[in-house]
């Protein structure tokens, strides 16, 4: 059984966070080339593929709302679960997001509401053999700090084998970006 995500996609450090999700999460790599491995996630987990079309409207007319916006990733860090990742030098942008959409979809608090407060976050790797935030920090040292600029958000379904971009949207924009039909999902 999968889940749903609103993400901002990262594109500059795509090729990276993908190579290292082949060595230590495969079966999340997906050959959707529209998929972004790299990402910011607004709020997860979100709608089911079945619900989404009855929320896309809602969903575009939030983001359409938001101005895009630049921002640089620079710090290293790694939360107590072990997921080592790249924190926003400024988070309000992705903040402001996150506290857009779960005030207009109550059901679905950030994280399951398992965490009382959310940090915007890009995940590059995870503690493991081998695997240290130190030595994570010193493979991406050379590509910090990373600057991007949020024009779109995507819907992304996390499924084993089966991981794909169900919509985008322009950031600041009422259209939809594309859209993968839900009846492809099987």
């Amino acid at each position: 059984m999968g889940h749903s995500a609103l993400v901002i996609p990262v594109p500059a450090l795509e090729h990276w966070v993908k190579a290292r999700h082949l060595h230590y999460d495969a079966d999340y790599v997906s050959a959707d080339p529209t998929f972004a491995h790299a990402h910011i996630t607004v709020l997860a987990p979100f709608v089911s593929l079945d619900d989404f079309p009855e929320s896309s409207a809602q969903v575009a007319q939030i983001l359409a709302a938001v101005p895009s916006f630049e921002f640089s990733l620079s710090q290293v860090a790694t939360f107590p679960n072990g997921i080592i990742h790249l924190i926003p030098d400024s988070v309000e942008p992705f903040a402001h997001l996150t506290r857009a959409l779960a005030a207009a979809f109550p059901a679905y608090p950030p994280y399951a509401g398992a965490f009382g407060h959310v940090t915007p976050h890009l995940t590059l790797d995870a503690i493991g053999p081998g695997v240290t935030e130190a030595l994570v920090h010193s493979w991406v040292r050379d590509l910090l700090p990373v600057k991007g600029y949020a024009v779109s958000a995507q819907l992304s379904w996390y499924e084993a084998g089966a991981c794909r971009t169900v919509a985008s949207w322009r950031l600041g924009r009422a259209s939809t970006v594309g859209a993968h039909s839900v009846a492809d999902r099987d």
